[in-house]
């Protein structure tokens, strides 16, 4: 296999460049100012690997620290150790240690040594550990971080070390910290130019001759291009030098297409390789104007975008490849085109997974400026750090080809104050100093005019719209050079908003909040009755509720209707689908939020309601759509644009079969069908994969459905599952996609909601066989077995 899966090393000299640093950690959940020593005793604390996250462990609970923003779920302080040998020969080598994230404010010490305290949890950074290893001896490396200053996020963040950690070599001559560049600045069918510059650093005391080769390999191995220079590089000095190499018919990348290439560039000393690093990137353009929006490769493309958070459900924030991977899975499953990283810089395997799979990205930083919208958030370190957080996240991300526009920041508090004005000037600035092929946005959210935004929206390259996108046309009228992406978007404004989309060429897309849900910001997408609390999160405490319920995609992976709606807008893959809204029990009503849309279920199972009428939704990209009830016409309605693709149906509810068919020249074409279940009668597993790495690291996600006994699930089953794993693997996490269920995310029983449960297990580091068996009251129990292989 070409490119380097994110687990492999790169070799030099024999050694090992970048070695993973995930395993064989202890972990004790509460302050232990002590453990900074190396002499302390670590017998008693819990084993583990990374990544990490202490907080979906524990009990959500309405009086803990995190409040509704956070899901209510334990914070507090954590302590990491771990111990390592490091080889004499190292002494000669550059030793530097890399996080990926730890959530927050980490210190971390290696043999009793503070190397410092990193507030942002979203931010990657290392510390050279040369002049304090002990080499041929025992180190210790210790990593405090304190989530205990709360609160100081607006959505479920974790705890604790929850991204990969690596342990970095290289010899004193050497290319920088992400220090390659690489752009495609012309691009064509028939060849492509491809700038590869490097940061070459000398860390010795002489100078020293090299030279840099840079070779350009294709998907299949094969040879694209090369070049090399000799460069001379004085004592203790750095120099970045330029290389152009011309691709003959390059695979160009693209969501549909996302072909990559590989640049390997090495830094050779007497035929001897010093340095040799490679960086997946992909060929293409990216162009932004009024007349023609957004281009692809020359190509106008529509952004059918959506928000996700940095979490995995019930695995929390933990980074594990395959969760990520996973999320994109979904996303485009889901007929998104594109994805905002709201409200932070995400992970490298999550950008990963966007160009393996084809996914356009909005990088976003940060979710506030100086002026904070919690006690204890970003805006108590943003005037220190915000200079090298955003250098971080521009260096660190620029070779990505699914990344498409950088974002500076979320509805900044300060937004229609002048200060605000220079702020984004600032940051601005300091992105186009490292990267000028993309366009710098921001989401600004208004609550009076417009007109008052003008100064700040017209910083930037493409003016971020949330939940604003109705003014388009009237701004313009006004700002007639102005590109518009709406950053946020109700989901039941999605129809308005797909046509604002396609009439105007200046307005981009749209990013709908949210795609996946998320835990947190409780209960701003969630229905209720009349009678209860009305408003969002932030007006009332909505315990039980600890997630937000506004996703088209739920915590199991789940579509909701309006997935298949939005994608149907979009894409044309899908062209009928059906679903009933659930009816409300007389007299109430049931109310939604602004985030929420009418709760809509693919069930014909509505007992209690016998005779009474039920509205049945089918939405189509045929002309018309016919329903039946046990064969026989409810009705005909046509479903084009005129009707925003969608009809409804009054039906007086009786069991059976319901069945939505498309028809085309009255012709009928394609049917959906809903059938009424049976009691519940048996358990269904599927896996997503049924082969996992044995990597200690992988994951197989097992969906469970309850059904009858002929295989229809049961939409009202909530039956107690009990989970046992056996075998090379663990379980790592269980949900059911109900927000308001309590049970702990990680345990080993969950009821099932909506008929559904998934459980996530993880390998270990052996091969061999895992089996989860499931039981449950008055059903027969179930098996399934994943096999875990070494690579």
């Amino acid at each position: 296999m070409l490119f380097t899966s994110y687990f492999s090393v790169y070799a030099q000299n024999g050694m090992e460049r970048k070695q993973l640093f995930d395993y064989d950690w202890k972990f004790f959940l509460g302050d232990a100012s002590e453990a900074k020593a190396n002499e302390f005793n670590d017998e008693s604390w819990r084993k583990l690997d990374l990544p990490h996250d202490w907080s979906i462990e524990g009990n959500i609970h309405p009086k803990n620290a995190t409040g509704g923003g956070g899901g209510y779920f334990p914070a507090g302080i954590g302590w990491y150790r771990k111990t390592f040998q490091v080889p004499n020969e190292w002494k000669a080598k550059k030793t530097a240690i890399y996080f990926e994230g730890v959530y927050m404010n980490s210190e971390v010490f290696i043999n009793g040594k503070s190397l410092g305290v990193y507030p942002y949890g979203y931010s990657t950074f290392s510390y050279d550990l040369t002049p304090y290893l002990n080499f041929g001896k025992e180190n210790v490396i210790a990593v405090k971080v304190d989530n205990s200053q709360q609160m100081n996020s607006r959505w479920y963040s974790g705890s604790g070390i929850y991204r990969h950690v690596w342990m970095n070599t290289t010899n004193a001559v050497h290319t920088a910290q992400w220090g390659v560049a690489i752009t495609t600045p012309e691009v064509s069918a028939k060849k492509a130019s491809v700038q590869v510059k490097t940061m070459v650093k000398n860390e010795t005391l002489s100078a020293q001759t090299m030279v840099v080769k840079t070779i350009i390999w294709n998907k299949n191995a094969k040879n694209s291009g090369n070049a090399q220079v000799e460069i001379s590089l004085p004592a203790n000095s750095e120099k970045e030098i330029t290389q152009t190499i011309t691709v003959s018919n390059p695979l160009l990348w693209t969501p549909e297409t996302p072909n990559l290439y590989q640049a390997q560039v090495q830094v050779l000393q007497s035929k001897n390789v010093l340095d040799d690093t490679k960086i997946n990137f992909g060929i293409r353009s990216i162009k932004y104007t009024v007349e023609n929006g957004f281009q692809l490769n020359g190509k106008t493309v529509k952004i059918n975008g959506g928000c996700v958070h940095h979490e995995n459900g019930c695995v929390g924030s933990a980074a594990f490849d395959r969760a990520e991977e996973r999320k994109i899975e979904l996303l485009k499953a889901g007929g998104f085109n594109a994805v905002r990283t709201s409200h932070n810089p995400p992970s490298e395997a999550f950008l990963n997974a966007c160009d393996r799979l084809g996914l356009l990205v909005m990088d976003e930083s940060f979710d506030c400026w100086k002026q904070g919208k919690n006690s204890n958030d970003y805006s108590k370190y943003f005037e220190k750090w915000w200079q090298k957080d955003l250098q971080t996240m521009i260096l660190r991300d620029r070779n990505h080809p699914s990344i498409v526009m950088w974002s500076i920041g979320n509805e900044i508090g300060e937004r229609g104050k002048p200060e605000a004005v220079e702020t984004a000037k600032m940051l601005l600035q300091e992105i186009k100093k490292i990267d000028t092929t993309r366009p710098v946005t921001s989401a600004v959210v208004n609550l009076d005019k417009w007109e008052n935004l003008d100064p700040l929206i017209n910083v930037h390259d493409v003016a971020g719209y949330n939940y604003h996108l109705n003014t388009a046309a009237d701004d313009h009228k006004r700002v007639s050079n102005r590109i518009i992406v709406q950053t946020e978007s109700y989901p039941k404004d999605a129809f308005e908003n797909w046509k604002l989309v396609q009439d105007n060429k200046y307005v981009i897309g749209d990013f709908v909040w949210t795609a996946i849900d998320y835990l947190g910001e409780a209960g701003i997408g969630r229905t209720f009755y009349s009678g209860e609390t009305p408003g969002e999160n932030w007006d009332n405490d909505m315990f039980p509720y600890h997630g937000a319920y506004c996703g088209d995609i739920d915590l199991i992976g789940w579509r909701k209707p309006i997935s298949h709606y939005r994608s149907m807008l979009y894409n044309t893959n899908e062209k009928l689908y059906i679903a009933v809204r659930e009816p409300a029990p007389e007299p109430l009503e049931i109310k939604t939020t602004m985030w929420s849309v009418w709760p809509t279920w693919e069930s014909w199972n509505w007992p209690g309601f016998e005779g009474k009428n039920i509205v049945v939704e089918v939405y189509s990209k045929y002309p018309k759509v016919r329903l039946y009830l046990d064969n026989k016409l409810i009705g005909e309605q046509a479903t084009t644009q005129d009707q925003k693709f969608k009809a409804t149906f009054t039906v007086p509810y009786v069991a059976g079969i319901l069945k939505a068919v498309g028809v085309e020249n009255d012709k009928e074409v394609e049917s959906k069908i809903l059938k009424t279940a049976g009691d519940a009668a048996k358990l269904k597993l599927t896996t997503d994969r049924k082969e996992i790495h044995a990597n200690g690291q992988d994951l197989s996600y097992i969906t469970i459905e309850i059904t009858d006994k002929d295989g229809i699930i049961q939409p009202n089953a909530a039956n107690r599952l009990n989970f046992k794993i056996e075998g090379e693997g663990v379980i790592v996490g269980m949900d059911n996609a109900n927000l308001k269920d309590l049970d702990q995310y990680v345990s080993n029983t969950r009821k099932a909601w909506k008929g559904r449960a998934l459980v996530v297990i993880k390998s270990t580091r052996d091969a061999g066989e895992i089996k989860l068996s499931v039981t449950s009251d008055g059903l027969e129990g179930k098996s399934i077995v994943v096999k875990s292989l070494q690579k």
